[in-house]
């Protein structure tokens, strides 16, 4: 038990204010949010002794609002800042936005297209600063966002992707890369988005499986009446072959290699090839058109064999002048419906079948997806993924849920060269210049204005600018001053953990970990922790167009940010999408309601009680006191793992239980005896207990308040100010203003385990009692008849319940109470509910008091119900499959429930005996 007595410069006056009725989350949350920025409470430290924690905040892309996935973010986020925060760690949340350049610029170009103006009206330099006005006006609003969340990063550090210094490192990296040969540009096949005019990766394309057609088309062979048949779904495309491809083995057709065919509405002669990679001779005909210009497996073919590429798309995806004249200025559609319609008239349609497939889309735009030849700047990506993959393998870096480390090294494993260049006009632009004189590449650190070649001032800078993800993968050590060796650098890196969405596990999760390792030769952080999606309660995807999105700033204006936050992160489950639901945030509202009312009486309570008086002596507890005081310890405890384990849906029902369930329930219950102030004032001994129920009462609200604060803490610290803490003595340096800068636990508490196991007996028996009541309608002022048969083996448990016979009666309402040790079956009382609370049976006679028919229908209604359940989790159980995939602790569980449901079976099946046959 602590006794300190801390410095009362930190204790609130005596005398306990009052909290109003009702709480007001409109004018409280944003109170202490201002308290909090203006006292520096977020503000980390670049000299500090104490260790370090880091958190980088996912930059939210400045093209509009938050979502309720970036409210979840923040929460957990904020969950861990604070936590560590109150542990006493020199704890940092890095805030920041992204440009998100493609993003960024769709949003302000449509903007611009509804006044009837483009991109290419206002010119590349104004419209960059149009895109910085909207930024500007973003990143206020995503800024208040945040505020109203109640989050608390250190905003004096803010960054953008873009600033000055964020610009610098890109360059730097680029240049850098460039310089080791990791970086280079080179005419490769990209995915082209006609309508955003600019490359996509491969990880802004999604397959999306569509009903299509196959075309089968003859080609003639040169000189001959053969005819070799293709199959194709994009017959346009045909008119930039230049090979058909069989397998070298299939006899069907080893007299063709070698030789051409005449390639249908163009003139040309293609060579027939043999190429055993691309062509499966068992699928179709075993003959395969080659477009290397348009298709990735072609384009590999074509470098394989030396082929022409020819391309036969503009960049609007309409068919050029290397297309037959006909067929020029088409779109790529229309060109379809040209081309099937002249082979058909020629004859060399064979046939037309329905067809599934899977077609490329942006994921952006929706549009089909165009592959094109193209000059492009890469990044040399197996040199950078080998020592990022070392660094997960090796343990430096752990991923949670660890389900999403194979799907990392799937991705890493099977990485190719990153296209790093978009055609943009937002974003970091690429640091190459071109000398028009010698055609010499100039890469540099700051602007050029001669030629490294041959001097000439004769350069133009590359129109391309940087994908997003290049910057962002910087993120880590590019916010803390690098290229600079920053005192902030030293000291904050590398972060303690990585928080995001698992959909950016590769887009940004790993290329952060391979530039960390490259450039600072150490992992960026040391955990990752994935969230899932939040959907709606239906699990569907939040969308505008289903009309189910929730706005996050809607729930705070009506719920409170607490309510929100706590919902969040009580749906959190490894594994699991989050369904949320207006229902489920109107459940945690109600908690911080109770919360608030549960402080009222405390604080109603505590008016004469004096935090700076000497801590009671161990003798003066009462049980509940022992017990309350022990539950609060082991609680702490368990919150204390479960968030060290990214468990947050665990530490929220772990302290909602406590709070709600043992505190307001159970002890604020219990401690109306302890608080009796006619005994207090009527003996010396109802004086002490009085004052240890008070120092017991204050104690543990302000440890449950500690422990709920960093998932809601506005209404906590409201409420912490009011109490009068015998132990607040805050954190190491001192006493503390805020319970934001407060100790997490409360130093010292000693446990009364024996004591607590005792009291939670008797809190069983009282709740068996309350269950026989409630089940058989009895009303609550009528008193009992009950029979406690405790079995040999523990009539340990006896003793315990009769030194608190006054609680049992008081609390079960109960009229005459019989504690008997039984040393082999109990005695079969007719006409009794029966109830287990561990070791003890509880009887209570129900004659005349119920109806024993309606009481054996019940009791039948419940045995069924129960065989049932139990069946079904029996062929869980019994089932290889679930055994084999679920997890352990899973399988455990569901071991257990079955345990628990047949113990409740036989309960009531002693029951419905008891009531004998009708």
């Amino acid at each position: 038990m602590t006794t300190d007595n801390p410095s009362t410069s930190d204790l609130p006056t005596t005398q306990a204010p009052e909290l109003d009725k009702v709480y007001d989350p409109t004018s409280v949350e944003p109170k202490w949010y201002r308290s909090w920025t203006d006292a520096g409470c977020f503000a980390a430290k670049d000299d500090s002794t104490d260790p370090p924690y880091t958190i980088s905040m996912p930059p939210p892309n400045v093209t509009g609002s938050l979502h309720m996935g970036h409210a979840l973010t923040a929460t957990l986020e904020d969950i861990m800042i604070r936590w560590r925060r109150m542990q006493g760690m020199n704890a940092l949340w890095m805030p920041g936005t992204d440009h998100a350049g493609i993003a960024t610029q769709m949003v302000v170009e449509r903007e611009l297209a509804k006044e009837g103006k483009s991109r290419h009206d206002l010119g590349r330099d104004a419209f960059i600063d149009v895109v910085w006005q909207w930024k500007a006006k973003c990143h206020a609003r995503i800024t208040m966002q945040h505020q109203r969340l109640g989050i608390s990063c250190d905003w004096e550090r803010e960054r953008f992707t873009m600033d000055q210094g964020l610009s610098d490192a890109v360059r730097e990296v680029f240049v850098r890369l460039y310089e080791e040969g990791l970086i280079y540009r080179a005419e490769r096949l990209i995915n082209w988005s006609p309508k955003m005019q600019t490359v996509l990766s491969d990880l802004e394309v999604e397959a999306e499986e569509v009903d299509g057609h196959i075309w089968h088309i003859a080609y003639p062979v040169t000189g001959s009446d053969e005819r070799l048949v293709v199959a194709t779904t994009r017959p346009e495309t045909l008119l930039g072959d230049t090979a058909v491809a069989v397998h070298p083995d299939d006899p069907r057709y080893q007299h063709l290699i070698g030789r051409t065919i005449d390639l249908p509405l163009t003139g040309r002669q293609i060579p027939v090839i043999a190429d055993g990679i691309l062509v499966d001779m068992a699928f179709g005909t075993g003959c395969v058109k080659v477009t290397p210009a348009h298709d990735f497996n072609d384009f590999e073919t074509g470098k394989r064999h030396g082929l022409p590429m020819i391309t036969v798309l503009d960049w609007n995806a309409h068919l050029n002048q290397n297309a037959p004249e006909a067929y020029r200025g088409l779109e790529r559609y229309e060109g379809r419906k040209r081309v099937i319609a002249d082979l058909d008239a020629l004859g060399l349609l064979v046939k037309v079948e329905p067809h599934k497939m899977a077609l490329g889309k942006s994921q952006r735009t929706g549009e089909v997806v165009e592959p094109m030849l193209s000059m492009q700047w890469y990044v040399r990506a197996e040199p950078l993924a080998k020592p990022a993959i070392d660094a997960v393998e090796s343990g430096r870096i752990e991923i949670v849920p660890e389900g999403w480390t194979k799907t990392y090294y799937h991705w890493m494993y099977n990485i190719r060269d990153w296209c790093i260049s978009r055609q943009l006009w937002w974003g970091h632009r690429i640091p190459a210049w071109y000398c028009k004189d010698c055609g010499a590449t100039t890469v540099s650190r700051t602007d050029v204005t001669a030629c490294s070649g041959c001097a000439s001032t004769s350069l133009r800078q590359d129109e391309d600018v940087l994908d997003t993800w290049f910057s962002s993968a910087l993120w880590p050590f590019s916010t803390l001053g690098w290229p600079q060796k920053t005192q902030a650098l030293e000291t904050f890196y590398p972060n303690a953990v990585m928080e995001t969405g698992h959909d950016i596990l590769f887009f940004w999760v790993a290329r952060m970990i391979m530039m960390g390792m490259k450039f600072m030769g150490e992992v960026p952080f040391k955990k990752v922790y994935l969230h899932a999606m939040v959907r709606d309660e239906k699990g569907e995807k939040m969308s505008k167009t289903k009309g189910n999105v929730i706005d996050p700033l809607d729930i705070v204006d009506t719920h409170g940010a607490d309510a929100l936050r706590f919902t969040l992160a009580a749906l959190t489950v490894a594994g699991r999408s989050i369904k949320l639901s207006i229902d489920r945030v109107n459940g945690y509202r109600n908690f911080v309601n109770k919360i608030w009312n549960a402080s009222r009486f405390a604080l109603m309570n505590l008016g004469d009680f004096d935090p700076r008086a000497p801590a009671p002596a161990s003798g003066d507890f009462t049980l509940p006191d022992r017990w309350i005081l022990t539950r609060l310890a082991e609680t702490t405890d368990r919150v204390n793992a479960e968030l060290e384990g990214f468990d947050f849906g665990g530490a929220a029902g772990t302290v909602y239980q406590f709070f709600w369930k043992e505190l307001c329930d159970w002890y604020i219950e219990l401690a109306k005896v302890g608080l009796d102030a006619e005994k207090a004032a009527a003996s010396d001994e109802g004086r002490r207990t009085r004052h240890a129920t008070q120092w017991t009462l204050s104690t543990v609200l302000d440890g449950a308040l500690r422990l709920l604060h960093p998932m809601m803490p506005h209404v906590t610290e409201e409420i912490w100010q009011r109490i009068p803490r015998a132990n607040s003595a805050g954190r190491r340096q001192g006493p503390t203003p805020f319970l934001a800068t407060a100790d997490f636990a409360i130093a010292g508490l000693s446990r009364f385990d024996a004591d607590a196991a005792r009291m939670n007996s008797v809190i069983s028996v009282i709740e068996g009692v309350r269950t026989i009541r409630g089940e058989n309608s009895i009303a609550p002022k009528q008193p009992l008849d009950v029979v406690l048969s405790v079995d040999a083996a523990a009539s340990v448990e006896a003793a315990w319940l009769e030194a608190e016979r006054a609680l049992l009666t008081k609390l079960g309402g109960i009229g005459s109470l019989t504690i008997e040790v039984r040393s082999g079956e109990a005695v079969e009382r007719q006409g009794a509910a029966v109830a287990r609370a561990g070791a003890v049976e509880i009887s209570v006679p129900l004659t005349g008091l119920v109806d024993f028919d309606k009481e054996r229908k019940r009791l039948q209604a419940a045995i069924s119900k129960l065989e049932q359940e139990m069946a079904r989790i029996r062929g869980k159980l019994e089932n290889p499959s679930f055994v084999e995939r679920a997890p352990a602790d899973v399988v455990v569980k569901e071991r257990e429930k079955l345990e628990q449901l047949a113990a409740e079976k036989a309960t009531a099946e002693l029951g419905l005996s008891r009531l004998g046959t009708k």
